[in-house]
């Protein structure tokens, strides 16, 4: 069984761009998956970091 971890975010162009003026590497650019906007960033160890903007309904989005 594979597992992944995505971070989401509101706006990745944004998100990659605020990432990018603080050294971030940006290792696998925004690609549209119609699910979602996924890109990700390299971390220390070499492994990549996943995260996207959310092209689905999201639970913070339903009314309590």
């Amino acid at each position: 069984t594979k597992h992944e971890l995505y971070l989401m975010c509101d706006d990745i162009e944004r998100t990659l761009a605020e990432l990018d003026t603080k050294g971030a590497k940006i290792s696998d650019r925004v690609r549209d998956e119609g699910w979602g906007l996924p890109a990700s960033i390299k971390l220390p160890s070499g492994a990549d970091l996943p995260l996207y903007e959310p092209r689905h309904p999201v639970a913070y989005d339903l009314d309590r």
